[in-house]
């Protein structure tokens, strides 16, 4: 029989943060901070308007590119932010969830043999989703040195005639680094000079600490028409289940983003819709409310790790830490599975975002104090016994 599978699908390989859930789902007592998902409840406010849209029966197709109402929240969302200025009817396209986004802004961009330029440590859909578009991925390997900033002298190593997109994955899953606006305004200038497009990745961009805000790469002079902002409600308020994203993006681009999308989706769920526009409108005292929780916590972990004499770079986005376990001559792999086994605890192995992340674990900050306590307590005890091996 001829091979019903496509060999580009074969030599994908699946995401690395998925079986050490699964092994975490059957162990008994096991704890996960290997999990990007808040372990908060959608806000309330958000929860019922969702439920008021079941039960007055909207539960219809919406416009392909979204609700009107959703689309106008979220430039005025954008305005308010960002001090970007979108138009609702054209440069804005609901999506499901930020996946698909990132998923259609590539296939809408790249013909075959465009490179896509890759910072990593990243996201792990960004190198399949470029391959299946018919684009080749090349990684620009960030360091620890650098904050796990992308450097302009690092960006220019990479460009070539080929070069079309820049992803832009900050602030940063599973690094927690963020690029404050000193950062960008050389990669824009590099960005503009090279002729390129950005896809921005700032679904956590809610998620940042310290007196500056998240600054968006497309509210530089020039680079709105670049750029194409990939954002949503996941992470800032606690939506994860409910599958919903955004791309904010020149209309040339976001028409074609758009025809994909009508084809392979049809529309974003409605009663998702419903709910986020309400997010929008009221959930800017519970974006706050959780990441003051996120704050407490991630101090708190940095704390446990200099205890336990564990160096980590410090995260200033997102809720994850990227502590170092070289000294332990083990590969992140390696340490992540004697961890899980000996302690019952889960965190993912740095590898899982790209080969330069050998060394490093991504551990969620993303789980109650409770939890965070115990489990790197267990921590302290493996990191303990290691050093013990190794006197």
């Amino acid at each position: 029989m001829r091979n019903p599978l496509s060999e580009t699908i074969v030599q994908i390989e699946p995401s690395g943060i998925r079986k050490f859930f699964d092994i975490v789902s059957e162990m008994k007592d096991a704890i996960s901070l290997g999990v990007g998902e808040p372990d908060f409840d959608t806000p309330w406010h958000a929860r019922e308007e969702g439920i008021y849209s079941l039960e007055k029966g909207r539960t219809f197709y919406t416009s392909n590119a979204g609700l009107r109402d959703l689309r106008q929240e979220i430039c005025n969302y954008l305005y308010r932010r960002c001090g970007m200025v979108y138009r609702p009817e054209s440069e804005i396209l609901v999506t499901v969830g930020g996946s698909e986004a990132i998923d259609i802004a590539l296939r809408a961009m790249l013909d075959p043999g465009d490179e896509v330029l890759i910072p990593q440590p990243c996201f792990v859909s960004y190198v399949p989703c470029t391959i299946l578009a018919g684009g080749k991925p090349v990684p620009i390997e960030l360091e620890e040195k650098d904050q796990f900033k992308l450097t302009p002298e690092k960006l220019l190593e990479k460009i070539t005639d080929r070069t079309k997109i820049l992803i832009m994955p900050f602030p940063n899953n599973p690094t927690g680094a963020v690029m404050r606006r000193k950062d960008l305004e050389p990669i824009a200038k590099i960005v503009e000079e090279k002729d390129l497009f950005v896809i921005s990745d700032e679904i956590y961009c809610e998620l940042t600490y310290g007196d500056e805000r998240h600054v968006s790469i497309a509210s530089l002079p020039g680079m709105k028409e670049r750029t194409v902002v990939i954002n949503g409600f996941s992470k800032s308020y606690a939506m994860t289940g409910w599958r919903l994203g955004y791309a904010a993006a020149p209309h040339v681009i976001l028409e074609q983003m758009l025809k994909i999308h009508q084809f392979a989706i049809m529309c974003a769920p409605t009663t998702s819709q419903y709910a986020a526009v309400d997010a929008l409108k009221n959930g800017d005292s519970d974006v706050e409310m959780m990441r003051e929780s996120y704050d407490q916590r991630r101090r708190y972990v940095l704390h446990a790790f200099a205890e336990m004499g564990l160096d980590c770079f410090e995260p200033q986005g997102a809720f994850y830490a990227f502590p170092n376990i070289r000294r332990f001559g083990m590969s992140s792999e390696e340490f992540a599975n004697r961890f899980l086994r000996e302690e019952k605890v889960a965190v993912v192995p740095g590898t899982a975002f790209g080969a330069c992340g050998d060394g490093f674990l991504r551990v969620s900050y993303a789980s109650s104090l409770k939890n965070l306590k115990e489990a790197l307590g267990r921590m302290a005890k493996f990191v303990s016994r290691l050093d013990g091996e190794r006197a």
